[in-house]
């Protein structure tokens, strides 16, 4: 953050509310500090459904640190605004999701100190104050008047407003309280066991070859194992968690787990709030589901975060679930974020690790998971850097690369196998780091191999092709992109690899048509 007395970047409204929320549940639930989190709100950005998911779902944890201050002026940026002056509209919609709502005069001091005294003593419920203002209040031109949103004053005008406002040598100065002492320090490293139970900390993952586990698992799986390394870690998920996996943390640690409900965007904002205050939030949900939330998501950039975002059910291999829940845009979306981290594990092993090395990082981590249930592709010591890849297959007489990550690792593998026999290599690349990328081994590929594929269960835009393509765009190899082209349909996750042309049959094809081969079984 630039701006060092604002706690968030919020410039896109409706969003204050749900950070604001982040901070209180961290006093509440995780700290159990005293703290009071207070959340400045306009009354245009009522209108927001992410601040009605925050009012919801902070009512339903009962956030009674946390007080809203609604300024009711009447004028957005272009005209009234829905409810014009009339805060009894809004204190009686607020007041139905379980709020306590206090109604003043914005600009009567007595009313404000009462309304304030007044919040401190509320118990259970989170509080608003419903402050009925004038904009530009005091001064002719200005007062109540539309037209002047982000609009500054000239020279002239600031004259007129000043000689209008008359005395202003009121020294308006307070005192910013000093932290309450009893405050419990922020821990990191190792926890202690009378802090977060008896469970230990192991660095050793335990899955046995043959062992079938979908990636989403080992999520879950790797939160409970690496808790006790990052006692900060809170997890919190949208009503999916018996999808997702995170159900296995909240089990073994209720207490660091938040159910956030189909919220997606006010998910992302408490996450904001949490990680302002020294919390390490892993978010998860379905992969499709935060594009729901991406203004958040690309607002939280800004504020420096520390969040780890885990989206499972990816691609057109979750099956007959069918398109709307297939997360076919999410790698493009997180790709855009500066200095972000995008992870791809393809199995079990990989999955854990990952997981681990995301909450290492500082910064914004994108995990995606799968839904399918596969064998393990590594052993258990396997390390996996961010910034990495696995070469799986490579010989001296490879002819073209293909380049896989999560399921298609496993068609590739396939690939390679059916070509073989054909007297075919190929060299197989595990590209679990799609952002940074491991430029070393892709421009050594690319040097030692007549071509690279690319092959996802995404859409070809902003996708792992084109970030390929993109990193290695002044080589003169060819490089072809497998992806999803076609409109995604309900079907068993085999067939719609095979309808997406992105299964083994796909490559195969691709292959040969690089290497000039027409017949079927004809070598080289």
């Amino acid at each position: 953050m630039l701006f060092p007395y604002t706690e968030a970047a919020t410039g896109s409204l409706g969003q204050g509310l749900s950070i604001g929320m982040g901070m209180a549940l961290n006093a509440k639930y995780v700290d159990k500090s005293g703290y009071k989190t207070y959340v400045l709100l306009g009354d245009s950005e009522m209108a927001e459904g992410a601040v009605w998911e925050a009012i919801q779902i902070a009512a339903h944890y009962k956030l009674d640190n946390l007080v809203g201050i609604l300024d009711v002026n009447r004028l957005g940026q272009r005209g009234q605004t829905m409810y014009g002056h009339n805060i009894k509209a809004y204190s009686k919609r607020i007041a139905a999701f379980g709020w306590e709502t206090i109604l003043i005069n914005g600009h009567n001091f007595k009313e404000i100190m009462d309304a304030f005294k007044k919040a401190q003593k509320v118990k259970d419920k989170p509080i608003v104050i419903v402050a009925k203002t004038i904009k530009g209040k005091g001064i002719s031109f200005l007062e109540d008047r539309n037209g002047w949103h982000g609009k500054a004053l000239n020279s002239e005008e600031l004259e007129k407003a000043l000689k209008e406002l008359g005395n202003m040598d009121v020294k308006l100065r307070g005192k910013i309280a000093e932290p309450d002492p009893s405050t419990p320090p922020t821990y990191v490293g190792v926890a202690r066991d009378d802090r977060v139970g008896s469970k230990n900390y192991t660095d050793s993952v335990k899955y046995a070859q043959g062992d079938l586990v979908a990636t989403r698992k080992a999520y879950g799986n790797a939160l409970v194992r690496i808790f006790p390394k990052f006692p900060n870690m809170v997890v919190l998920d949208a009503e999916v968690s018996n999808s997702t996996y995170s159900e296995i943390f909240k089990k073994a640690y209720p207490e660091r787990f938040f159910e956030m409900f189909i919220a997606e965007q006010n998910m992302v904002g408490v996450a904001i709030g949490l990680s302002q205050m020294g919390k390490i939030p892993f978010v998860s949900t379905f992969a499709a589901f935060f594009t729901r939330a991406f203004d958040q998501i690309r607002m939280s950039q800004y504020s420096g975060v520390n969040i780890k975002f885990v989206g499972s059910h990816a691609g057109v291999s979750i099956g007959e679930d069918g398109s709307s829940q297939m997360g076919l845009e999410d790698i493009a979306m997180f790709r855009t974020l500066l200095k972000s981290v995008v992870l791809y594990p393809s199995d079990a092993t990989s999955t854990e690790k990952l997981v681990e090395e995301a909450a290492k990082h500082k910064g914004i981590v994108y995990i995606r998971t799968t839904r399918k249930e596969m064998p393990l592709l590594y052993k258990n010591d396997e390390k996996f850097p961010i910034g990495g890849s696995k070469i799986l297959k490579q010989s001296q007489e490879d002819k073209v690369t293909v380049v896989a990550a999560g399921i298609t690792v496993y068609e590739a593998l396939q690939a390679f196998d059916q070509l073989k026999k054909m007297g075919i290599t190929i060299r197989v690349i595990d590209l679990y780091s799609v952002k940074p990328l491991d430029m070393y081994t892709l421009k050594k590929a690319q040097d030692e191999t007549k071509a690279l594929i690319t092959v996802e269960d995404h859409f070809q835009e902003g996708g792992i092709g084109e970030a390929v393509a993109s990193a290695l765009a002044n080589q003169n190899r060819k490089i072809y992109s497998l992806a999803v082209k076609k409109m995604p349909k309900s079907g068993k996750p085999q067939e719609l690899l095979d309808y997406e042309e992105i299964s083994s049959k796909a490559i195969i094809r691709k292959v040969k048509e690089i290497l000039g081969i027409h017949k079927l079984g004809e070598t080289v």
